[in-house]
């Protein structure tokens, strides 16, 4: 998809398409833009996400791409934006006043500028946890890693809040405590990647199937209600270093095709470590792509291996 494809589906000749850009470990790509309002001096400049899979976005084709233009064009108008700007000062009153540490950060973000991590956020020993809350939450935000800070005379990491509507929360990892707690007592507390009982304050409930594969349908489920079926089915425990570890690993196989290794062994009880080409990418149709992968369902992988070692395959 090229600039001059999603030039020629536009019909607001009021948007000026600048550059594609990528975020390559977040897996989210933007298109700067400038939006230019012929009543008003009050244009806005930024960049507008179009693969954000927190929002359910992947577009890949330049006409759908112009339609989400078009639309987040009304929203950046100065009339919309200003209105937009209270209604989610007062939404995080209302509905988040609980979220003590992240809050400052989206009143920061609000100002609706390119903001630096480093000069403009407050200080924080994880501002990456933040504004993953803030993400979470449903709210666009672009995320330049080159651009020039003035205050920082250097280039940084900056952010900006989108103006834009924002989308179902997904809250992924935001389990209930005693949802929590079930999940370890019934997975035995037994640290996957160790095979062994480990304590459960350094467990994490690991979903097999890869968040950043996830559409809203997915996100969309109430964990609350599983079977422990369910359970044994869709998640296993790991700690906190090797769920990090499986997050890279899953991320560099959506991007690039390539499925996870495990101590370097090219050895998968299903498939090869080609991303099938039958399978989709996203959605609950692409489990059927990480199945066989070591990092999918560790126990299982481990079974198999030693069954194929033993020369008795599963």
């Amino acid at each position: 998809m090229t600039l001059d494809e999603i030039k020629s589906a536009l019909t607001n000749f009021n948007i000026e398409l600048k550059a594609l850009h990528e975020h390559g470990k977040a897996s989210e790509k933007y298109l700067s833009v400038i939006f230019r309002y012929p009543d008003s001096d009050a244009n806005w400049e930024g960049w507008i996400p179009y693969h954000y899979r927190r929002a359910g976005l992947e577009i890949n084709e330049p006409a759908e791409l112009a339609q989400l233009l078009e639309t987040v064009y009304i929203a950046c108008s100065l009339a919309a934006r200003t209105a937009w700007v209270q209604l989610e000062r007062e939404r995080w009153e209302r509905e988040y006043k609980g979220k003590i540490i992240t809050k400052p950060f989206f009143d920061k973000l609000l100002n609706l500028q390119w903001n630096c991590v480093e000069s403009d956020l407050p200080r924080n020993p994880n501002p990456q946890r933040r504004i993953q809350d803030i993400k979470e939450a449903g709210y666009l935000v672009a995320t330049n890693t080159n651009r020039y800070c003035l205050d920082c005379q250097k280039k940084t990491t900056q952010l900006l809040l989108v103006p834009h509507q924002k989308s179902l929360e997904t809250g992924y990892e935001v389990f209930s405590p005693a949802f929590r707690r079930r999940i370890i007592k019934l997975l035995g507390s037994i640290n996957v990647y160790e095979a062994r009982v480990t304590p459960s304050n350094a467990l994490i409930p690991d979903h097999k199937f890869p968040e950043i594969r996830w559409d809203l349908q997915i996100r969309s489920q109430n964990l609350d209600t599983m079977s422990d079926a369910e359970i044994k089915a869709k998640f296993q425990l790991l700690d906190n270093q090797r769920n990090l570890q499986k997050r890279e690993v899953c991320r560099h196989c959506y991007q690039t095709g390539k499925r996870g290794k495990l101590f370097g062994l090219e050895y998968y009880y299903q498939g090869d470590e080609e991303w099938p080409s039958n399978v989709v990418k996203r959605g609950k149709e692409a489990e059927a792509g990480c199945v066989g992968c070591p990092w999918y369902d560790l126990q299982k992988w481990r079974e198999n291996l030693n069954a194929f070692l033993a020369g008795d395959a599963l």
